[in-house]
């Protein structure tokens, strides 16, 4: 007997969503991207900086990379947990069962540990649920009730005939209503969506879908209200189906600049570098090795090479040297 189908509506949009993201998907297994290991790990820092963010961690991309890459970095030990846990748990991705409650109470463990005191267990005392601005969402489900519909819930996904890229949106948006988790309910509720695309395609568990819904936080927020107020979620799926095309678009964009005869290699580290400067303040040899997919040695060569052409300056500050757009006044340039 097959679970209870949550409330929802395939509408028209969906379908067509459905349809576009078949053909990227189709478009990205052969390209360059889906096996390249550099890109990879650049993705994937990409998702855990992204889904931490959503929850006020304070990390920059530029600081989890040197998190994950062993190096000291001056932040909360909280948030320093936070990446460390992340990314170990998304690491064993491909070992989790998604239809599995012991491997979900599993993985909210690895997530919270050392954070919560209730880590790897569903939560026992009631719950409200905020979003990023302290506004109450909803009141999450009685503690009592908590265990059934998951259990239902993980149930209907397994064995719902309604295709996966929408099946894993309305689970995305039910988890988050019941709100199964003291704290962390957020983070492993994505971490679920990822590991439920993933088995519909591989390619899913390196695209970072969760740094697409931290660039449109304010959007993921008001399509969790909207369906909150009509009861279903269908105005949610919409709005993720969005995120994941937008996901693969991008992803697809970087494998076609790479591709041969598309755009010379230097042109492409180029453009890396602007897009990240855009966003911060200045990069560093660690960033160029993570985005470019290079050696450190090389890294230093393209720095160099850009400051020589005046498209970047170089200063030194805390004993690191710092690169930033040539244009900066020398003002914001301390040592």
């Amino acid at each position: 007997m097959k679970s209870k189908k949550p409330p929802f509506e395939i509408t028209n949009a969906m379908i067509d969503r459905v349809a576009e993201i078949a053909e990227l998907v189709g478009r990205l297994s052969t390209s360059r991207l889906s096996s390249s290991p550099t890109l990879r790990r650049a993705n994937r820092i990409r998702t855990i900086h992204g889904s931490l963010a959503i929850e006020q961690n304070t990390l920059t991309l530029e600081q989890v990379t040197a998190v994950l890459n062993g190096k000291q970095v001056l932040a909360p030990p909280k948030d320093i947990a936070e990446v460390k846990n992340a990314y170990e748990i998304y690491e064993r991705l491909d070992k989790l069962d998604p239809y599995s409650v012991d491997d979900l109470l599993a993985a909210h463990e690895v997530m919270t540990r050392g954070l919560l005191d209730e880590s790897g267990v569903f939560r026992t005392r009631p719950v409200g649920v905020v979003d990023g601005a302290g506004h109450v969402l909803h009141f999450g489900t009685l503690p009592q009730y908590v265990p059934g519909l998951v259990a239902e819930l993980l149930d209907w996904a397994k064995t719902s005939d309604v295709h996966m890229l929408i099946r894993s949106c309305v689970f995305h948006y039910e988890f988050e209503l019941i709100h199964p988790f003291a704290d962390g309910n957020g983070r492993v509720g994505r971490l679920w969506h990822t590991l439920l695309l993933s088995r519909w395609n591989a390619a899913f568990a390196w695209l970072p879908v969760e740094s697409i819904i931290h660039d449109r936080q304010a959007d993921y927020y008001a399509a969790i209200n909207a369906s909150n107020d009509a009861g279903e979620s269908t105005v949610f799926i919409e709005f993720m189906l969005d995120a994941i095309r937008a996901s693969l678009t991008d992803a697809i964009k970087t494998s076609d600049e790479m591709s041969a005869g598309k755009v010379d290699k230097a042109t492409l580290r180029w453009r890396k570098i602007e897009e990240f400067l855009k966003t911060h303040d200045y990069i560093m040899n660690a960033d160029v090795r993570e985005l470019c997919g290079v050696s450190a040695a090389t890294a230093n060569r393209l720095l160099s090479q850009l400051v020589s052409e005046k498209k970047l300056a170089k200063y030194c500050r805390n004993g690191h040297w710092n690169y930033s757009f040539a244009q900066l006044s020398s003002n914001s340039r301390l040592d």
